[in-house]
């Protein structure tokens, strides 16, 4: 691999490496892709204070997240589709996670299956569920999660209806993808892709497939996609899935101050301030901009995590500094599987990490735990005078 300095980087050997729908699976929004692109943006108007003359010797970017000892305060993000970006993704992913001492998070729409995962690493994981209708299929998972030694389950709030990703459309990007002449033809120019594919058995989502009702191969999980997720789901429902899992329980998708004290009603130990990449509602606000008020809301009832337009070490600290507890990072390290596999993970951990220690020293911090808005320059018009 070519000197890898910054997460673009990576960005550009996994467009190079990767066929062409699984790269813009990653890489786009819903509709116009507006908040998708302010996810990132606004994190740059957000400028660092430089402080000198401060002792820097022992600096530790440590911390916690759900009671869990992390070498830095970011998760890996749950992906779908994630063992499509690299043969046995997830088991990639989730080992260099490991090595390097922070949380992986798995999707259920994963290719590899929990015990996949779980036989390949001997550190315990996050899970991640959908709200779902079939209670049956859902206790199951849970209990499949349980039998994997996850130590935390997330739960994800924001996709009980699916937002229009314009170019997943384009490409034929479906449960399961619909393979076309065009994407075919542009699989055959990735031909380390392809070899390594074709090395595997994992090539289907592996925590359904088998294991959902009636869904018995790839071709029966089109129908079950469809049908399964839950339109109807209320706060009742999310406090009954709550109850299914005895472990800590993150929720995922909070982007309102309202939502986030309901959210702690319901007894959850963190939740995520989301808009799910932006790839669902077009046109709301970044997550950045949205954690202050929720901060404000329930910043000490509940652990507040953030998720969505992290590309660096100084995106973690500026989340960090504004009062989250945890970050995640999903583009940013399927960039780096796309690249590389387990060593691009490693790598774009790697980035961030040595960004995070950097801004934070020249800040005047030697700790991830001193960091708070003393740091930056926000723009006073930053959170928006809405009517």
């Amino acid at each position: 691999m070519s000197v890898i300095t910054n997460i673009a980087d990576l960005k550009r050997l996994h467009k190079k490496r990767t066929p062409k729908m699984f790269y813009d699976y990653c890489e786009s929004g819903s509709w116009t892709e507006q908040t998708f692109r302010e996810n990132v943006s606004d994190f740059e108007k957000i400028r660092l204070r430089q402080r000198i003359a401060v002792d820097m010797t022992g600096r530790t970017t440590a911390s916690k997240m759900v009671g869990q000892d992390v070498a830095m305060p970011v998760a890996l993000a749950p992906v779908g589709l994630t063992g499509m970006q690299r043969a046995d993704g997830e088991i990639k992913a989730a080992i260099a996670a490991a090595k390097f001492g922070v949380p992986f998070t798995l999707s259920t729409m994963s290719i590899c299956s929990i015990e996949d995962v779980a036989e390949h690493s001997d550190t315990p994981f996050w899970f991640q569920v959908y709200t779902l209708k079939d209670d049956d299929f859902m206790r199951r998972l849970m209990d499949r999660a349980k039998d994997a030694n996850c130590s935390a389950l997330v739960i994800t709030l924001d996709l009980q209806i699916m937002g229009q990703r314009h170019k997943d459309l384009k490409n034929g990007l479906s449960a399961p993808p619909k393979l076309t002449p065009a994407s075919i033809a542009n699989m055959m120019t990735k031909a380390q892709w392809g070899l390594e594919m074709l090395g595997t058995k994992r090539r289907f989502f592996g925590n359904i497939v088998g294991h959902a009702a009636g869904v018995t191969d790839p071709a029966s999980l089109t129908s079950w996609t469809a049908e399964a997720f839950d339109p109807s789901l209320d706060w009742e429902r999310i406090a009954q899935l709550r109850r299914m899992w005895d472990g800590p329980v993150i929720l995922k998708g909070i982007l309102d101050a309202e939502d986030a004290k309901m959210a702690a009603n319901v007894g959850a130990d963190a939740i995520v301030v989301s808009n799910h990449g932006g790839r669902q509602l077009d046109g709301a606000l970044s997550s950045i901009r949205m954690l202050p008020q929720i901060m404000d809301a329930v910043g000490d009832k509940i652990e507040v995590h953030l998720d969505s337009g992290i590309r660096s070490g100084q995106d973690v600290l500026k989340a960090l500094a504004l009062g989250a507890t945890g970050t995640y990072i999903g583009r940013a390290f399927v960039h780096g599987l796309g690249a590389d596999g387990e060593r691009g993970v490693t790598k774009a951990l790697e980035v961030i990490h040595k960004e995070l220690d950097t801004t934070m020293a020249l800040c005047g911090r030697r700790s991830a735990a001193d960091l708070d808005a003393d740091v930056l320059l926000v723009p006073k018009d930053f959170y928006g005078d809405w009517a």
